[in-house]
């Protein structure tokens, strides 16, 4: 196939939470299994990479040149050396009260006040156990469950007027995203609706983008595809990546017009896909442009001790 380009010098096993840095020209994202974070410079075209200590599932930028990170036990604030793989200072801004052993945080995203929302997931995904959870941080903590009932959640993503938010679940049994009314002054969300039924499409939905016309970009797990959707759920359009597995989206570039698509490694090669190219990252021309990602400000305040 034509129309791509492979922006990333690694194959990540699962390739995720791609975020652009419009300060820094440069986009972040990880390899949840493999344990890394990576940085790639769009001008001086040179990757970098940061082994962790946990599994990280997603990851978002703040306001003092840090990463917040949603891992394993919780949400962390990383200080990332420039000079070296390995992490400077890491501090935990919050633990997460998870509802059954072996899970870790997965998809998740800023809104635009600068709250970090991300949900859990029991890592075994053959157990098919619905005890992910949907949590929120900002200045009060790691607040209570927005959603529960998740298996994978994936897909969270905020309209440009902020009165929706979308969130899907992409596990095999589910394959839903659903859309909600959202009350961004009060990290509120409420009525729940299903958005699209991708049972009835190629691919599980995995993760998201907003683009400026408010349509919603979302890879299509398994069927080497990223989807395009109305504000409205219609299917607008799907583009073909060289690899069965595309996890998640994320508008990019000196313009924000290129959509950089990461992968993960099927656990056997998926006929009629470029195995060497499993775990890329992906640089599509769609015609769309993105929208700034928020970044984290809403530390959580201390407690005072008494």
């Amino acid at each position: 196939m034509t129309g791509f380009n492979v922006l990333s010098s690694n194959r990540d096993r699962v390739g995720e939470s791609p975020v652009w840095s419009v300060a820094e020209q440069a986009l972040y994202w990880v390899d949840i299994e493999g344990c890394k974070l990576h940085r790639f410079n769009w001008a001086q075209q040179t990757q970098h990479t940061w082994e962790l200590f946990q599994r990280v599932g997603c990851i978002a930028l703040s306001n003092r040149g840090s990463v917040i990170a949603a891992m394993q036990d919780g949400m962390y604030e990383l200080q990332l050396s420039q000079t070296d793989s390995s992490i400077a200072r890491s501090t935990l801004l919050a633990s997460v009260p998870h509802h059954a052993a072996n899970m870790r945080f997965n998809d998740g995203r800023c809104d635009t006040l600068g709250r970090f929302w991300a949900g859990t997931m029991v890592m075994d995904m053959g157990l098919a156990s619905a005890q992910g959870r949907l949590y929120c941080l900002d200045i009060n903590g790691l607040s209570a469950p927005k959603q529960d009932d998740l298996i994978t959640p994936n897909g969270l993503a905020f309209s440009p007027d902020t009165k929706r938010m979308y969130l899907s679940d992409s596990h095999p049994t589910r394959q839903i995203i659903w859309s909600y009314d959202l009350d961004l002054q009060n990290a509120n969300i409420s009525n729940r609706q299903t958005f699209v039924d991708m049972r009835l499409l190629p691919g599980r939905p995995d993760g998201a983008a907003i683009d400026q016309q408010g349509c919603y970009w979302i890879c299509g797990n398994d069927a080497g595809l990223v989807h395009q959707f109305s504000p409205d759920g219609v299917l607008l359009q799907s583009i073909p990546v060289p690899t069965s597995k595309p996890a998640m989206c994320a508008f990019g570039g000196p313009e924000l017009k290129h959509l950089l698509v990461t992968s993960i490694q099927p656990a056997q090669p998926a006929p009629g896909f470029d195995a060497e190219l499993a775990g890329a990252v992906f640089i599509l021309q769609t015609g769309a442009q993105g929208r700034p990602e928020p970044v984290f400000t809403q530390f959580p305040v201390p407690v005072p001790s008494t």
